[in-house]
């Protein structure tokens, strides 16, 4: 990882490596040029006390003023940071109230689609308002008060919304959990949370097949008796098993719901969200963000970085069990009045074209996704989006993960059909929200970099050893200053925060590997425990994967370490071809090639295994413990027993897939 020039660039033409922003979004941009973005930032840093203080003042609505701006300590053993405490705000009031006494009271706050084409509910501002309001009281009324802690386990339906901003309205803290996961998953974050109600719906739909939500919750609740009420949204009118004194229908408990609730005075540093974070072998880990901070990041990231506009329709496709459907989905859109759209279903169901007919339907014109689904739609051919009007489109987001060069050039050429800036982000679920990225209008972009940090974020590079990178080399990216949306703390683990976030005194370690080039635009390279260590050298998996990903015979390619008896360890390569393409013994001496000519000889390949699909959860992250236990198949002499917990799996036959074809 010491010598990195172009690599991330995938020998692209001079045109392709700074593409310029429309002049069309230029022109109504927050932000219209380079030299305003720079000066914002160069406030941020040099006088971030009142430059927040600014801010906050003009995004948000306050109850009363804050005692405080920013304090923080990143140097001790006991690490913390807070804002605006003692200031008093409400997210949710902040996200409806305020928007109700003008020409936003009849707009639209949240389309619905689900995942039949046949059904739609729009909710105005008002409406929205009244939803929120009677299930802050229906919740009122089952016992819940502040500080309580309600998980809500529900596929992607507006009475998920409700609940979120209703929790908010009374100061309970919602914690969501993505309504894939298994039961054991379940059962472990309403632990850890100590939770004693959790809401649910009895079916869902993904893919034309019924999500059994009920039925998981049923055996998480046999799992962690202490939940006292289940409450229940009737969203396929289905036979639903029901425990007398425990499950309680929504529509029953709506009837006793009053149409109005005044919003709890919330401390800007009062809990608003605990998140559970997941990894291949630890418990999850509860995030917790709080009021203020969260809200002033979420609304200031979506007005600049998605230049959020009244008449815009924004369309995150995140699931809101994942922090990018609390912040870009929930929060930040409607903190800015804007109308947010939200889907039940997936991208490729029942055709391939499925985000492409809800773009055309709706006229959507901010729309941000992962890199996952990009490749996805990329393999099913440009016919399916070119038989699709995409011409409101105007910003383009990609989120999750790093996007190679050829996805970007894809989604910017098919998708934004050469017009549409897109705003490659870096963020993370303890982040709260988008970290580095783009302005439309304001920065230049290059396919696969993210390029410059937000207001109030001091990046850096660090070698393992503690100095600083140089230009191209990879490190460790770390943030040496705090800003308002940071997590703060894990919940129930007092120590993990430090443990974790600030082994060494004076940053926050993110984790993630990045290098910055001659520009200083910043370019990730996947999780620093996705490194591999051949012979010495440390090359990044994301690093590879980039190459291997760049042949045109190539979809999608992800990489893992396994025991190398010379190099200590061996790159393992899975790799899944355009459609129509042979998987034939020159075809990986041809990727060989490709990768050594891209990166070097160090990052040769030793495995290259062909599968028509990788292991991906339903939120489309892969799964790489599957990958890394097939890979070591011959070496430990496993049983397929050990792979653990494959239900978070959006399709497990790809598991057999991948034995059938390990070599």
């Amino acid at each position: 990882m010491e010598n990195r020039e172009n690599i991330s660039i995938d020998n692209l033409s001079t045109e392709e490596r700074l593409i310029l922003p429309s002049q069309a979004t230029s022109a109504i941009a927050v932000v219209k040029t380079k030299q305003q973005r720079d000066e914002l930032y160069r406030q941020s840093l040099e006088n971030p006390q009142e430059f927040w203080a600014d801010m906050a003042s003009k995004h948000l609505d306050w109850f009363e003023k804050w005692d405080t701006v920013e304090e923080y300590d990143f140097d001790s053993d006991r690490p913390y940071v807070k804002y605006f405490s003692g200031g008093k705000l409400n997210a949710s009031y902040n996200c409806l109230d305020r928007h109700l006494t003008g020409s936003r009271r009849n707009k639209a706050a949240l389309i619905w689609q689900g995942e039949s084409s046949d059904e739609t509910r729009t909710f105005t501002y008002q409406q929205l308002h009244r939803e929120v309001s009677r299930t802050a009281n229906m919740l009122k009324n089952i016992g819940v008060s502040k500080g309580d802690r309600v998980v809500l386990y529900m596929p992607m339906i507006p009475e998920l919304v409700f609940s979120v901003l209703a929790c908010a309205r009374i100061g309970a803290i919602h914690c969501v959990v993505f309504s894939g996961l298994s039961a054991e998953s379940l059962s472990d974050r309403i632990v850890n949370s100590d939770a004693h109600i959790i809401i649910t719906a009895n079916y869902g739909y993904r893919s034309g097949k019924f999500l059994e939500c009920k039925s998981i919750c049923d055996k998480a609740m046999e799992l962690s008796p202490q939940i006292r009420t289940c409450v229940v949204v009737e969203r396929v009118e289905r036979e639903t098993y029901m425990v007398r004194g425990r499950d309680l229908w929504w529509h029953d408990l709506m009837v006793d719901a009053a149409l109005t609730c005044e919003p709890e005075p919330m401390d800007a540093e009062d809990p608003l969200f605990i998140l559970y974070t997941s990894g291949s072998t630890a418990k999850p880990k509860g995030i917790l963000h709080t009021t203020g901070g969260y809200l002033l990041h979420a609304m200031m990231t979506v007005k600049y970085v998605f230049d959020i506009k009244d008449e815009d329709v924004y369309w995150c496709t995140a699931d809101i069990g994942w922090i990018t459907g609390h912040t870009y989905l929930i929060y930040g859109p409607l903190a800015n009045g804007g109308t947010t759209l939200m889907f039940e279903g997936v991208p490729t169901y029942p055709q391939p074209d499925r985000y492409w007919e809800i773009v055309e339907k709706f006229g959507v014109n901010i729309f941000y996704t992962a890199p996952t689904a990009i490749r996805a739609m990329m393999k099913d051919g440009d016919h399916w989006p070119n038989n699709r009007d995409l011409s409101t489109l105007r910003i383009l987001g990609s989120v999750g993960e790093p996007i190679t060069s050829k996805a970007w050039m894809w989604y910017y050429n098919v998708i934004g059909q050469g017009r549409c800036p897109i705003a490659d982000t870096w963020w993370q679920t303890e982040t709260g929200g988008i970290m580095i990225a783009p302005l439309p209008g304001a920065i230049d972009m290059k396919p696969g970099s993210v390029t410059l940090p937000f207001f109030g974020i001091v990046p850096k590079i660090l070698r393992n050893n503690g100095s600083e990178a140089g230009i191209n080399e990879g490190g460790n990216l770390v943030l040496t200053r705090p800003w308002p949306g940071m997590m703060r703390g894990i919940y129930g683990n007092p120590s993990g925060f430090k443990d974790t976030y600030f082994p060494h005194h004076g940053y926050y370690l993110t984790g993630d590997g990045a290098y910055q080039d001659e520009d200083g635009y910043f370019w990730m390279l996947g999780r620093v425990d996705d490194v591999i260590k051949v012979s010495a050298h440390r090359i990044g998996a994301a690093e590879v994967e980039n190459a291997l990903a760049s042949h045109d015979k190539v979809v999608e390619a992800a990489v893992v370490g396994y025991p190398h008896p010379v190099k200590g360890e061996g790159i393992y390569a899975y790799v899944t071809l355009e459609e129509g393409v042979d998987a034939t013994e020159s075809l990986k001496k041809e990727l060989i090639v490709h990768v050594r000519e891209k990166i070097g000889p160090i990052a040769t390949p030793d495995v290259i295994h062909f599968t028509p699909a990788l292991p991906k959860t339903r939120s489309g992250k892969i799964l790489r413990r599957i990958l890394r236990k097939i890979a070591t198949w011959d070496i430990d002499g496993w049983n397929v027993e050990d792979l653990g917990d494959v239900s978070t799996l959006a399709d497990s036959s790809v598991v057999d897939s991948l034995l059938a074809t390990r070599s």
